[in-house]
């Protein structure tokens, strides 16, 4: 698939352009009588019922290879054709109405270090490896975590509000605050609450806390006041455990930028849409993609 497919009627130098063409609207589930799903590659997928709630896996199949917990192991994500696609660069960013998708690597309460392979063709999820082993967590995640498709952490951009740190060359990561435990490779339907600006060895990393729209409380939840209101110590749960989880191998702690506190939500939709400016950059080729797979 083309990359410069993906980015539609982009207009050169425009910020609004991009915003027009990138926020795509194009929901993942749709209501019955709905047009069906269109991917970034033009291509319309078949007519099926189904109802929406918040797992946005219509027409999306997950194809697994290899044995989990294997260095061989991958999670391919294809469409209702049988066509591998990129959970990275073909599933839509956003929803409308602030919601967006979010796709899960790590299971709540699971300990394997799981990531989209940005490096690989169609962007499989896979477990990290260090020193050719597999990597895992000290201890378990206590939240769903995994990507922002269509964002990107440009690594040649020195962000002045975050001690003019670079992006770390990866989507942009969410933390999931909702009760249920999900699967690798599931697509949910998410609000962002707040942002945390963490520093990895010099590195923004930024962690988007979001929850699922079908959790019991989504509902009363719509700013970061409000998760301090009905998930309380969440936040600071969240800041420790990023900043905490290297030490056990002998690292020193992560840093936090933004006066090591959680912004609020219309910070958190700012680093989504200027992520994903980024990312139109990249897969448009202005930016040089190193070993990152368009495909």
């Amino acid at each position: 698939m083309a990359a410069a497919a993906r980015v539609i009627a982009f207009a050169s130098n425009s910020t609004a352009a991009v915003s027009s063409c990138l926020l795509l609207k194009t929901p993942f589930a749709l209501k019955r009588g709905c047009n069906p799903l269109s991917f970034n590659n033009g291509r319309q997928l078949s007519k099926r019922l189904f109802s929406c709630n918040a797992i946005y896996n219509p027409q999306v199949q997950i194809k697994q290879e290899g044995q989990p917990e294997t260095l061989d192991y991958r999670v391919f994500f294809e469409d209702a054709s049988g066509k591998r696609i990129s959970p990275w660069h073909d599933v839509p960013l956003h929803l409308g109405d602030g919601v967006f998708n979010f796709i899960v690597e790590i299971p709540k309460e699971s300990s394997a270090k799981m990531e989209v392979a940005t490096d690989e063709p169609y962007t499989p999820i896979k477990q990290d490896t260090k020193k050719g082993k597999l990597r895992y967590y000290p201890y378990n995640i206590n939240w769903n975590y995994g990507l922002l498709p269509q964002t990107w952490e440009d690594p040649s951009f020195a962000n002045s509000e975050v001690e003019r740190a670079f992006g770390d060359n990866d989507p942009v990561d969410v933390v999931e605050i909702g009760e249920s435990r999900r699967k690798i490779g599931d697509i949910l339907k998410v609000k962002p609450l707040a942002a945390l600006a963490m520093i990895d060895e010099g590195e923004l990393d930024w962690k988007i806390v979001a929850i699922s729209l079908d959790d019991p409380r989504a509902s009363l939840v719509n700013d970061v006041d409000d998760v301090e209101k009905h998930f309380p110590g969440t936040l600071t749960a969240i800041r420790d455990w990023f900043r905490d989880y290297k030490i056990p191998d002998g690292k020193p702690a992560n840093k936090f930028g933004l006066g090591n506190k959680a912004a609020n939500k219309d910070y958190a939709l700012k680093v989504i849409t200027e992520t994903n400016e980024s990312w139109a950059k990249l897969v448009k080729r202005s930016i040089p993609a190193g070993e990152l797979s368009l495909e």
